[in-house]
């Protein structure tokens, strides 16, 4: 096992269409600080006894309509790109592209920022298993408070660093 790591990184995703699972992840996402930037209480009530109760079996129909047989179509994605990712590096391994410098190509995980499988999991993950360098990679087309910004917070609390 080589020591590097590559987290790539998307916004989430709920476990299912199911009210339940879209109410837990749009709790965790909508009282993410950096996503509704209001004092802690009034985001607390706006988004637990407002937002939420409201919105989640709205969007779990919208949900339901986009889940494939596979699951959420951003989790399934994501996987892929994990998957295409390890591939090109064994390929470029296999090359001897990376191989005639003594370098090993890193690992490649995915996690959600919110939901499963969660950015604090998979850190957590990749450091017990002896990776001494992670790069963490949001997949997010610019930087924004509420996207990259949230990554680089949650990545800051959870590492100490």
């Amino acid at each position: 096992m080589g020591n590097r790591a590559v987290i790539l990184v998307n916004v989430g995703t709920p476990d299912s269409p199911s009210v339940k699972d879209v109410r837990k992840y749009l709790s965790e996402f909508l009282n993410d600080p950096k996503v509704i930037d209001i004092p802690w209480l009034l985001r607390k009530l706006l988004v637990n006894f407002v937002i939420v109760p409201f919105r989640a079996p709205r969007s779990a129909l919208l949900y339901r309509r986009l889940w494939t047989d596979k699951g959420s179509p951003l989790l399934v994605h994501l996987t892929a790109l994990v998957h295409m990712a390890r591939l090109s590096i064994r390929s470029e391994m296999h090359d001897n592209l990376l191989m005639s410098s003594g370098a090993g190509g890193p690992a490649f995980f995915g996690a959600m920022r919110y939901g499963n499988p969660s950015l604090a999991s998979m850190l957590n993950q990749v450091r017990q298993e002896g990776y001494d360098r992670i790069t963490v990679l949001p997949l997010y087309p610019q930087y924004a408070s509420s996207t990259t910004g949230s990554v680089i917070e949650l990545v800051k609390t959870v590492t100490g660093k």
